[in-house]
């Protein structure tokens, strides 16, 4: 038997741009809170620009913080599209494990420093979402300096339709894809916790170091509500998203000229595939059956290739398939990962994409506010459930065979009276949600709170001011 090896993890130190954090904390009112923007992956760039632009617009001190595992042009162009700027940079490698213990080590390491240097001052950092990020940056910060962070879109939990227990997907295909979806819209729904994964542990730790959690809607809000969270942390603000949409700069060059194909039909289905949980044999399999089988029938089809779809593809030997289908059918375009938000936005608003068939949590919430795209969730649960139950802005699809893929989706597209809803949905997600959220953070200043309390003070109402203390951290 082999010794075991320990792997010890090659770190590499932060970049931090000490010069430049010092001018925004020195040259900015004392009573106000120094609020720190982190990001981690792509849909972070676009959803926590708002929260940079929304604390300049109110004068509120506020830096950037990357992870910096999003390194090359492509997956961290969005930094640039947004003109994020971040003053420090964790430059993480490796995978899960070795990502969480850098975040961990590396954030705690800056949050002593700056508790060190600004005694006085309230650093909070904003972390978004049920990413990895989310959850090591508030709870390496909780650890580290005894504060609470501000996490946004804070309550998305996992929840199923329960009509779904009535029918084996696997083994057997929906005789009526109307009655389907309608009780999806109408029907019953529950907790279902599993996926997606490890996001759904991400933002439940997030949501445990957070002194303020940041609702996109009222289902998040109850979520919180019913695990036990403060209501005085919570506040529905909307999502972060809606304005990053009304932010994003023009593109630098044109979806359909990086990809003219894209011109030939004004009823596309854009496909993404990355999850997880969508990457185990039987799901995938189906999957890539699904779509090429919607292409024989004639169905345009654009496939955004990620970089998880790409190795899956590899690993179950499809990839050639799915590269000879590009070849032989005109309906069928399959895509790198498009390089700049503003092309995906383009290409939904442009008239030419008539939905997404999808498993991201973001799209669900995009095509909220798009209602012309329909949303066809690749899931067998979501936790944008509103978007489902709540606007009927989206249906779920799940990923058991391809003849139920197929059969759901053609149904869809074929059945005016369910695109009709569906593009009539009401709009969930809110307006100019940054502001929202950077106006509750002034008025938490003015009282002169700070993002952590104890229980006498919480119980007895008490102004949480510091107290001396023994030198625990």
């Amino acid at each position: 038997m082999e010794p075991f090896n320990y792997p010890e993890p090659n770190f590499i130190p932060p970049k931090v741009n000490e010069k430049e954090i010092r001018k925004v904390i020195d040259g900015s009112d004392k009573n106000k809170w120094v609020l720190m923007v982190a990001i981690g992956t792509k849909p972070d760039f676009y959803k926590q620009a708002p929260l940079l632009y929304w604390a300049n617009k109110k004068n509120i001190p506020v830096i950037c913080a990357t992870t910096g595992q999003h390194f090359d042009d492509l997956l961290g162009h969005g930094i640039k599209e947004f003109q994020m700027n971040p003053l420090i940079d964790l430059q993480i490698k490796g995978d899960l494990m070795q990502k969480s213990v850098e975040i961990f080590y590396k954030v705690g390491a800056i949050g002593k420093w700056l508790k060190k240097e600004y005694p006085d001052r309230i650093v909070m950092p904003i972390p978004h979402g049920d990413t990895l990020t989310a959850a090591i940056v508030s709870a390496s910060w909780f650890l580290a300096t005894r504060s609470g962070v501000a996490q946004n879109e804070a309550g998305i939990r996992g929840m199923n339709p329960i009509s779904f227990k009535n029918l084996n997907l696997f083994k057997e295909t929906v005789p009526d894809v109307k009655e389907f979806i309608h009780q999806q819209w109408d029907g019953k729904w529950e907790l279902n916790r599993a996926e997606p994964w490890p996001e759904q542990w991400d933002t439940f730790i997030s949501g445990a170091g957070a002194a303020y959690l940041l609702a996109s809607c009222e289902t998040s809000r109850e979520n919180l509500l019913r695990e036990g969270y403060p209501e005085q942390s919570i506040r529905v603000v909307g999502n972060s998203v809606v304005d990053a949409m009304e932010l994003v700069p023009k593109s630098e060059t044109s979806a359909f000229d990086d990809y003219p194909d894209l011109e030939k039909y004004d009823d596309w289905i854009r496909v993404d595939v990355h999850r997880r949980g969508n990457l185990i044999s039987k799901r995938f399999k189906a999957i890539v059956k699904g779509v090429l089988d919607l292409v024989k029938k004639g169905v345009p089809i654009t496939w955004v290739e990620l970089t998880a779809t790409k190795r899956a593809l590899e690993f179950f030997n499809l990839r050639k398939k799915v590269l000879q289908a590009n070849e032989k059918y005109d309906n069928f375009v399959f895509t790198p990962l498009w390089r700049e938000y503003g092309q995906v936005i383009e290409f939904w608003k442009s008239g030419k994409c008539f939905a997404e068939l999808t498993d991201s949590g973001s799209i669900q919430e995009e095509l909220n506010e798009i209602q012309d795209v329909l949303c066809l969730t690749l899931r067998f649960n979501t936790d944008r459930p509103e978007s489902v139950f709540d606007a009927k802005s989206n249906v779920l699809v799940p990923p058991s065979t391809p003849e139920n893929i197929v059969k759901i989706v053609d149904f869809i597209k074929n059945d005016n009276e369910t695109i009709k809803t569906m593009r009539n949905a009401k709009k969930i997600y809110g307006e100019k949600v940054g502001e929202k959220i950077m106006e509750w953070f002034l008025e938490e200043m003015e009282k002169k709170v700070r993002p952590f309390s104890w229980a006498h003070e919480r119980i007895y109402g008490l102004d949480p001011i510091d107290e001396e203390t023994v030198d625990f951290m």
